[in-house]
């Protein structure tokens, strides 16, 4: 049983919204789709119970973080503790239906923490409260202590997907560039985090200027362009062992803007020789290197669909930055956006439906999304400076870098709802730009 049926991408972009049914009525909770807006689903987060002593110190914690997750996407509400009649002393107790019911609690989460010598050991359950049932069977997520996070997220991105239908995505990463400095003399270095802005690690010193990091398929290994050498180059970075190297090295050439393939064993980028840039990939193993564009244009910011059978990219050929559709070996050659404006940095969306891109229009930037035939076109945000978007695993959200103006401008990190709605800051240490999201971690 659910809670919600998958909550479409196709009803968004229709300019519908979702209305749970248990607001008009307290019969079983479904979807009933019509014009109003979305009205987020109010849940009970009872205190996590510790289960010995040593656990204690985790369970606020714990909760924070899970309240965090769902109350972030705009679609969850929590109702606060004070309003709560029952109390949860342990993890086995029968649950008090009528208790909930009474403070309008649709959701229920229960849970408990224990410390198993250097292990975290995090059990959970969720209850229907309205229909008085168990939403699927309770779950049980394990640890080394220092990962308290990440089973917080395990445990929110279960409750999301059940009420949602949808797969989660708070246990995930972002790696981005990391920026100090005048704007003269800028610091750029490599850094990851989790999704929310925690944890930041860097990976680069920053003593060479780094752009445009891009996450392999499986989370492990990182793309990036350095200018180490004087011009920009293509590196890969294992993220286990920090260890580098370059990627088609050759003299007179720049090469830029690597994405891997699906598989993870193609990087599609461009190269620039002799004033002109087309399209190149890159066989991982072989190093064989096949061009699939030549035209006097500059042909960059490719991107495979999650099948690998195509690549979407930007290119000036028409006169405009455009964006187009080619096969991945290459070939003919479709172009998709035709409103007013340039289009940049398109990027397919994991569920294959949506290209992302960056939209420059009468002075302003937008985050917008477009079906794969280049309909439907949608504008989710506008700013002085909006590009760069990227798509957290589902494909509901998009992470960008949003830019300031003036003297003293500087970029930040943003996440919008692909409906275009729950627009939010993600906090860094400092300045940051050039997100990639990569996939749920194991």
């Amino acid at each position: 049983m659910r809670l919600f049926r998958p909550l479409a991408i196709a009803i968004a972009l229709l300019g519908l919204a979702l209305v749970p049914a248990w607001a008009q009525s307290r019969g079983p909770l479904k979807i009933e789709i019509n014009q109003g807006v979305i009205e987020p689903i109010p849940f009970a987060l009872p205190a996590f119970v510790a289960e010995d002593a040593s656990a204690q110190q985790y369970v606020q914690r714990i909760d924070q973080v899970i309240s965090a997750d769902l109350t972030g996407t705009g679609l969850f509400r929590e109702i606060p503790q004070s309003a709560y009649i029952s109390r949860i002393t342990s993890f086995d107790a029968p649950v008090q239906y009528g208790d909930w019911k009474a403070i309008n609690a649709q959701a229920l989460i229960t849970g408990a923490v224990s410390i198993q010598g250097n292990q975290i050991v995090v059990k959970f359950r969720l209850f229907d409260v309205f229909s008085g049932q168990p939403l699927g069977q309770g779950l049980q997520f394990a640890g080394s202590v220092d990962t308290w996070r990440r089973m917080a997220h395990k445990v929110a991105d279960a409750v999301y997907s059940r009420i949602t239908g949808e797969g989660g995505y708070f246990d995930s990463r972002v790696v981005f560039v990391s920026e100090t400095g005048p704007k003269n003399a800028r610091k750029k270095r490599l850094a990851i985090m989790d999704y929310d802005g925690a944890n930041v690690q860097y990976l680069t010193s920053g003593g060479t200027l780094v752009l445009a990091p891009r996450f392999s398929p499986d989370g492990k290994r990182i793309l990036y362009t350095s200018y180490k050498s004087g011009e920009p180059r293509i590196y890969v970075m294992d993220l286990a062992t920090r260890q580098t190297r370059i990627l088609d090295d050759q003299q007179g050439t720049m090469t830029f803007a690597p994405r891997f393939s699906p598989d993870g064993n193609t990087v599609v980028f461009s190269l620039e020789r002799g004033g002109n840039t087309d399209l190149y990939s890159l066989d991982l193993a072989t190093g064989q290197r096949t061009q699939l564009t030549n035209t006097p244009s500059i042909d960059t910011g490719p991107s495979y669909s999650p099948d690998g059978k195509r690549i979407v990219f930007e290119s000036d050929r028409s006169g405009t930055q455009q964006i187009y559709i080619m096969p991945a070996t290459g070939g003919p050659v479709t172009r998709i956006s035709f409103g007013a404006g340039r289009y940049s940095t398109p990027v397919w969306s994991p569920r294959g439906d949506l290209i992302a891109f960056t939209k420059q229009y009468e002075g302003r930037f937008h985050i917008g999304v477009m079906r794969t035939d280049g309909s439907d076109e949608r504008l989710l945000t506008a700013s002085f400076l909006d590009e760069g978007p990227t798509w957290a695993p589902n494909g509901r959200v998009l992470m960008f870098t949003r830019e300031t103006s003036g003297v003293n401008g500087a970029p930040s990190l943003y996440t919008v709802d692909v409906s275009g709605r729950n627009l939010r800051k993600v906090p860094t240490p400092n300045d940051a730009s050039d997100p990639s999201w990569g996939p749920l971690l194991p």
